[in-house]
C-alpha cells in the first residue's frame, strides 16, 4: 500500500471518528435534555395545586396544609408500595433506594460545606446537612447490608 493510500485510510478513519464524536455529544445532550425533563421537580405543580385550592375554599385551605397532606398521603403510598414488593423484586428496590440516598448524600455535603458568613440560616444549613449526610449514609450501608443478604439467599450452598 503506498503512503498516500495509507493516509487517505488514516484521514478517513479521522474524519468517521470525528463524525461519531459529534453524534455521540448529540445523543448525551439529548439525553441530559430528556433527564432534565423527566426529573424536573415538581413544586411548581405543587404550588399551583396548594394556590387553587386555596382559591377554592375561599382562603379556608392554607397552601402548607396542603402540601403537607401530599407529604403525609405519600408516605403512606410509600409504605404500602414497599411492603407490597415480592421478595424477588426487593434487591432492585434496594439498589434504587441506595442511588436515591447517594443523591442524599451529595445535597448533604453541599449543604455542610456552606460557608457560615453567607446568611443567618447557614448554621441550621450545616446542622440539617450533617443529619441528613449521617442518615442517608446509614440508609446507604443497611441497603447494601440488605442486599447482600437476599443475594446470599439465592446463592446454592455449597457441600
Amino acid at each position: 500500500m503506498s503512503d498516500t493510500m495509507a493516509n487517505d485510510v488514516v484521514e478517513q478513519a479521522r474524519n468517521a471518528a470525528e463524525i461519531a464524536r459529534q453524534a455521540a455529544d448529540k445523543a448525551e445532550a439529548a439525553a441530559r435534555a430528556a433527564e432534565a425533563q423527566l426529573f424536573a421537580p415538581s413544586d411548581g405543580v405543587v404550588d399551583g395545586l396548594a394556590a387553587a385550592a386555596h382559591t377554592a375554599s375561599g382562603g379556608v385551605i392554607d397552601p402548607f396544609v396542603f402540601r403537607l397532606s401530599i407529604f403525609v398521603l405519600a408516605i403512606f403510598v410509600g409504605y404500602y408500595v414497599v411492603w407490597s414488593v415480592t421478595p424477588a423484586l426487593h434487591t432492585p428496590l434496594m439498589s434504587v433506594t441506595n442511588a436515591i440516598s447517594s443523591v442524599i448524600v451529595v445535597g448533604a455535603l453541599l449543604a455542610v460545606g456552606i460557608d457560615l458568613s453567607a446568611s443567618d440560616g447557614a448554621i441550621w444549613a450545616r446542622i440539617f446537612g450533617f443529619l441528613a449526610l449521617v442518615m442517608a449514609s446509614v440508609n446507604i450501608f443497611g441497603g447494601f447490608m440488605v442486599t447482600s443478604r437476599m443475594l446470599a439467599m439465592y446463592k446454592k450452598k455449597q457441600k
